[in-house]
């Protein structure tokens, strides 16, 4: 029996039919609707288009904390979900079982699955987009807590009281280390052109396109020392977070996701750097190693799939 995985992101809704061996056989994409009740009617017409009258199980994945039963979602950042039935309203719509999982443990099972990850135990992951997702697999399972809700990796303060998060909190890693982290340190630098390296961003926030993270990515590419300077900023950020994460669960690699993460190896040298002079005993120690996702957008997909298929075929 096949599996389905959808991903519910802030603009769209992918979706795939996915097999044993991760791999996706039929995609369907939707715009993500504002309103909650067409989210949920937008997911159930999905599956079934996907499932094509085929007995399937299926998998959503949205951001957000979800219940160790994988059932109920407690809140959506993004979308207007507060202790929300998400399973049993999706259940009776589509009259398929359903896992509802967080979208960052699915890109983060999948790439210990099928991806950057395959063939280890203990593998942490980051993804670095609008905020910073993480996932935990220790010794071969992902990381739950207690409430269902650990691994909000991006949510460990790192600066006392410094930027504002969208959690409410101060100095989380998200304000540090994040695509939009990295918007943020490209403008400060840009402020600064007459007097430092910032007169190519300075030129790139006055086009038409403004600093967005394709805009700074570019110049990075081309080793504009402005967008270097802040691409180092948030990889700093990252290592020296990882430097703690190492600390407590041990894991044998780092894989870092996200937009950013496709900037590879300008952004993994700082964070090994950072990491290394934040890391106890670093030096007289195995230590993990970092590596960048490989299953990019399908991640969320494969691994929501994958998760529903050992729920509701292989564990029973």
């Amino acid at each position: 029996m096949h599996a389905v995985g959808i991903d519910i992101g802030g603009t769209k809704i992918a979706g795939g039919i996915v097999d044993e061996n991760g791999d996706i056989i039929r995609r369907s994409r939707v715009a993500t609707p504002v309103d909650v009740a067409e989210i949920e009617a937008a997911v159930a017409a999905m599956v079934t288009e996907l499932a094509a009258g085929e007995p399937v199980v299926a998998g959503v994945a949205a951001a957000g904390f979800i219940d160790r039963d994988r059932s109920r979602v407690y809140f959506a950042p993004n979308i207007a979900w507060r202790d929300e039935p998400l399973r049993e309203r999706l259940e009776a719509l589509t009259g398929v079982p359903v896992l509802i999982e967080n979208d960052a443990n699915a890109a983060g099972w999948a790439e210990y699955r099928y991806g950057a990850g395959e063939d280890l135990r203990d593998v942490v992951m980051l993804t670095l987009g609008t905020g910073v997702g993480g996932a935990v697999v220790v010794d071969g399972a992902l990381l739950r807590g207690g409430q269902g809700v650990a691994a909000e990796l991006g949510h460990m303060r790192l600066v006392p009281n410094g930027r504002t998060c969208g959690c409410g909190q101060r100095g989380c890693l998200e304000v540090y280390g994040s695509g939009r982290a990295l918007q943020q340190e490209a403008a400060e630098i840009a402020q600064d052109a007459a007097f430092g390296i910032g007169a190519g961003l300075a030129a790139a926030a006055g086009a038409s396109e403004g600093l967005s993270g394709e805009v700074i990515s570019r110049l990075v590419q081309q080793g504009d020392p402005g967008a270097l300077e802040a691409l180092r900023r948030i990889a700093v950020a990252v290592g020296t977070a990882c430097g703690s994460f190492a600390a407590i669960l041990d894991p044998e690699r780092f894989v870092i996701g996200g937009g950013v993460s496709q900037l590879g190896e300008v952004l993994l040298a700082p964070m090994r750097e950072a990491f290394a002079d934040a890391m106890p005993a670093y030096g007289s120690r195995p230590v993990a190693d970092f590596a960048v996702a490989r299953l990019t957008n399908d991640a969320g997909v494969i691994g929501v799939a994958d998760l529903a298929r050992r729920r509701f075929l292989t564990e029973n």
